[in-house]
């Protein structure tokens, strides 16, 4: 932590380090929202482009996203179909960008808190960060 005048420390507003860490985060955190938008555009775009009976009968867009719709649940299928520029992936890929967006601004204060040498910061921002990742893995559906 920064001091003034070497005995009390600085306020985090007037903490340089604090702020380039809160600037980092929030630009890192409007890239991830604006991406993932602007991915989940796209992909409705480029759906019901392929699609237009979608825009025509409920019916068939129901059976598109309805229950018993088949997506992919695997990377490896979702990135052969958004090879194949098909809409539904580019949303799902969106969906998943902005599902990384936090944990990637919890993996970056970790680092960051490191560099400074902030032990307590680091090891708090280290442990939400193992829960989020530990809750990702649990929560995997099959």
């Amino acid at each position: 932590m920064s001091t003034q005048n070497g005995t009390y420390p600085l306020p985090a507003d007037r903490d340089p380090r604090m702020r380039r860490l809160e600037l980092l985060v929030s630009r890192l955190l409007f890239a991830g929202v604006v991406t993932s938008v602007a991915l989940i555009v796209i992909g409705m775009v480029v759906t019901f482009a392929q699609h237009r009976d979608y825009l025509d009968s409920s019916a068939v867009l129901d059976s598109a996203v309805g229950p018993g719709a088949t997506f992919p649940h695997e990377f490896n299928a979702l990135w052969a179909s958004a090879r194949q520029l098909r809409g539904e992936a580019i949303v799902t890929i969106g969906l998943l960008v902005l599902m990384a967006t936090p944990v990637l601004r919890v993996a970056t204060s970790v680092l960051t808190f490191i560099n400074q040498h902030d032990r307590t910061y680091a090891l708090i921002t280290a442990a939400v960060l193992c829960l989020l990742l530990l809750s990702l893995v649990l929560g995997r559906v099959e």
